[in-house]
């Protein structure tokens, strides 16, 4: 049995102690490995916690390892979606007193605690942890291993010194932020999502560098709790792979509430100066710089496979994509699968997720190839929580536009939805791609306080095969928001009311 190394996430508080004794408990003793196991997964994120506890939850005697070098839980739990939506509520909360005047609400002195905020989030992430602790997994029956898991020749992993034997293996180690390419930047220091939430004081200048989603989401929390925030962008508008509708209404905001945007502009060095970190930036105007506390980096995600040896087993990778796994996702080695950022460009827990269903059918109940699941038939839906969010499933007008498929366009403006008025949420929108001549859905992006939760409806539609038509006939509460989606339905259906057919119901109701 062998011991490991010990984890510190700063601030060693009450919070993070007992998060830290969940998902890599400090006296934690690996298991002596059984003869043969039948699953191994190598990360205890997302992707990983699911195939390892679908499998050893069939009640079918299966012998499944579990291997983590860092924390249970992955990005999602220790550094990603819950920490961030947290933090958020709190932003959130000052962006509804932003908006309180117009709505008749006097607010005066309103402050920001920050350690508060960051106290409070800390404490419901370890609140939540349990549910990926080591011990859980290891009372589903399943053997967890802390430590670095290498690939060996013949069907084995190494962990600390111990061999695995597998019949099948599985990896899922998922994803990190970028390192910038930029002068000086290793020296003067910055932050990742791995790190800002680690912050007890806020910074009262912040660089946000990347405009994408996660740069979006974290500037504008910072920017309402309190920090003076630059975004830095190197393309002409921010979320520039989202719709654009969609995105401008995000610019908007952004602008709206003052913050610094620096689009078109790629940082090219950075120093420690007496004032701060002096970040210089090269854009159409020539070379400028900015001088800041923090520096955030927002920009992309890389494959965690270094020191995995996938070159032992004949697994193809590279330090960009991933892992090579075809649409059933099973790596170029046939007993090793793979799931989740490490080999999907869509770097969500929900996919992970739908991902690792999809391993366990594959691996465990798909005899000699029948009945395999494709990871190219998941629908899947997205959301970037800005405020307002932006969610999206299926496909953008450009995607239907590379594939040669004629469609039309519904949209219903929130300003024409009574809920949204009255709650001062005019901007925004529901709009729906449909084949031309046909109520079937292609795809759908919404804009609203809460897009996240309304695009499932639509989400559902699309896989059920429920058009335009079946969405119209579906009663929705009023007044809500959700109504907006049942108005581009109805919109949809009054298109197929042509000249001649309104002719013909004329002449048929007077005959009635």
């Amino acid at each position: 049995m062998n011991k490991h190394q010990s984890i510190n996430i700063p601030p060693m508080d009450e919070y993070n102690q007992q998060l830290i004794s969940y998902v890599h408990p400090p006296d934690w003793q690996n298991p002596r490995p059984q003869d043969k196991y039948d699953l191994v997964v190598i990360g205890a994120g997302t992707a990983g916690l699911v195939v390892a506890a679908g499998a050893a939850g069939l009640d079918l005697g299966l012998k499944v390892a579990l291997v983590e070098r860092h924390l249970m839980g992955g990005d999602c739990l220790n550094f990603g979606c819950v920490p961030s939506k947290a933090v958020i509520r709190s932003a959130k909360v000052m962006g509804e007193i932003l908006k309180a005047p117009d709505l008749g609400v006097n607010v005066d002195d309103v402050t920001v605690d920050f350690p508060k905020v960051m106290a409070r989030m800390r404490k419901l992430r370890a609140g939540i942890s349990h549910h990926d602790s080591a011990t859980r997994f290891k009372n589903l029956g399943i053997d967890v291993f802390l430590g670095e898991a290498r690939f060996l020749r013949g069907s084995a992993i190494e962990v600390d010194g111990q061999k695995l034997s597998y019949k099948k293996a599985v990896i899922a180690t998922g994803a990190r932020a970028v390192t910038p390419r930029m002068e000086g930047i290793e020296k003067v220091g910055f932050r990742t999502n791995e790190t800002i939430f680690s912050l007890t004081e806020l910074p009262p200048r912040l660089a946000v560098i990347g405009g994408g989603p996660i740069g979006c989401e974290l500037a504008q929390t910072f920017h309402r709790l309190g920090s003076k925030v630059s975004l830095i962008h190197k393309y002409p508008h921010l979320l520039n792979k989202e719709d654009e509708e969609a995105a401008q209404i995000i610019e908007d905001t952004f602008i709206r509430e003052k913050m610094n945007l620096i689009l078109s502009a790629q940082p090219i060095r950075v120093e420690n100066t007496e004032e701060g970190k002096k970040i210089y930036y090269r854009s159409d105007r020539g070379e400028d710089s900015i001088i800041v506390d923090e520096i955030l980096m927002g920009a992309g995600r890389a494959p965690n496979v270094e020191g995995l040896n996938l070159e032992a087993v004949g697994v193809e990778y590279d330090n960009r994509r991933g892992v090579v796994v075809n649409d059933f996702l099973q790596t170029t080695n046939p007993k090793i699968f793979a799931a989740g950022d490490i080999c999907s460009k869509f770097k969500f827990t929900h996919t992970a997720d739908a991902m690792a269903r999809i391993v366990i059918k594959n691996t465990l109940f798909s005899p000699f190839g029948l009945g395999k699941s494709k990871f190219s038939d998941l629908v899947i839906p997205w959301v970037t929580f800005t405020d307002p969010e932006i969610a999206h499933v299926g496909m953008y007008a450009h995607d239907a536009d590379d594939k040669g498929i004629e469609y039309n366009i519904t949209k219903v403006l929130f300003n024409g939805v009574d809920r949204a008025i009255v709650d001062g949420e005019e901007e925004g929108f529901v709009k729906i791609i449909h084949k031309k001549g046909s109520d079937k859905i292609l795809g759908a992006t919404i804009v609203a306080s809460h897009a996240g939760e309304m695009i499932s409806e639509i989400t559902a539609a699309i896989v059920n095969g429920v058009g335009l038509n079946g969405l119209s006939s579906v009663i929705h509460s009023y007044p809500t928001q959700a109504d907006a989606i049942k108005k581009a339905a109805d919109a949809y259906r009054r298109t197929l009311l042509t000249p001649t057919s309104k002719k013909i119901l004329g002449i048929l109701t007077r005959l009635s």
